[in-house]
């Protein structure tokens, strides 16, 4: 009987959540890709191999390349479905799209681990990338958004995670793979906070408190669980994994939001709902708290993938 191996995917794309991550959005320079296919393929193999010798912090990491880079990385094999970020404008509320080359996350449980491999990533891409923004993330309280409210509720559990966020059978050549959408938002918080918190509840959908989703008959049709919440044509709900952390100061605070996914479609049509509604006039509320300052699509490819174009 003929056994097919499923590739070995990065362990970041659907590692559990973690205390702290560092977010790095890399321009290429031109006319290098023939030294940066092995140079990625030995970046991406170094972080898979930490993961063991920081396990004990749960280090995790991926590397993801840019939907408009891609062919001129890789021009004989393509993912699917990869396409440029569907950028959005509806009156006064916006989904920008931001291109970039390449995009490396990485979390762990020790700030000072993450400070360590971010700036050992740098070298490693010296010559052939220039680091064009850097983001820091971090757990805020049990889990919570700034807003206040819990997030990442209706991450799927378990093996379900792979389930949801890892191409399988229907590209072959890609399985193990996945589909990254990254918004970097900042939040108007002191618009926010005048809220009264059942404001802020009906706005979102659930409690505040004690994050207890509201019944469906009681959700308002402007509530980000309604928009977000999404079922296909045959009545399957459109799940996406949600790596997101909040990021910020004192004086900027947001979200780095990140979707993986098996297909990017579901993100689409999560952020079509937020953003145009249900056709009927009802956006995401949200919408009227925060800006999204960026939005970038990328495929995170599995680690053998990569490691096929290690010339070395």
């Amino acid at each position: 009987m003929d056994i097919q191996v499923m590739p070995r995917d990065q362990l970041g794309i659907c590692a559990e959540g973690n205390l702290h991550s560092v977010y790095l959005m890399f321009h290429a320079v031109d006319g290098i890709e023939a030294q940066l296919r092995p140079c990625l393929a030995n970046v991406a193999h170094y972080l898979f191999e930490l993961s063991d010798q920081y396990a004990d912090s749960a280090f995790n990491a991926f590397v993801a390349i840019g939907a408009s880079y891609w062919d001129t990385l890789f021009a004989s094999a393509r993912p699917a479905q990869l396409t440029p970020f569907p950028m959005m404008n509806q009156k006064n509320r916006v989904a920008p799209a931001t291109e970039f080359d390449l995009f490396v996350q990485l979390r762990c449980d020790r700030v000072d681990i993450l400070h360590l491999v971010a700036n050992e990533v740098c070298q490693m891409f010296d010559g052939l990338l220039e680091l064009a923004e850097e983001e820091r993330g971090f757990r805020y309280l049990d889990s919570r958004d700034f807003t206040g409210f819990v997030d990442g509720t209706e991450n799927p559990k378990g093996r379900h995670r792979q389930d949801v966020a890892l191409v399988g059978e229907e590209d072959i050549n890609f399985r193990g793979g996945s589909y990254v959408h990254v918004q970097k938002y900042h939040h108007n918080l002191s618009k926010w906070n005048r809220l009264a918190v059942k404001h802020q509840e009906d706005v979102i959908g659930r409690t505040k408190q004690d994050n207890i989703e509201y019944e469906s008959a009681l959700k308002p049709l402007t509530c980000h669980i309604k928009r977000v919440n999404l079922k296909d044509e045959q009545g399957n709900s459109m799940e996406i994994l949600r790596q997101s952390m909040p990021i910020g100061s004192v004086k900027h605070q947001g979200l780095m939001f990140i979707s993986m996914c098996r297909t990017p479609v579901h993100f689409t049509e999560m952020l079509k709902s937020m953003i145009h509604g249900d056709g009927e006039g009802h956006h995401d509320h949200l919408l009227h708290f925060t800006d999204a300052q960026t939005g970038s699509a990328f495929f995170a490819p599995s680690l053998d993938f990569l490691l096929s174009f290690n010339e070395a």
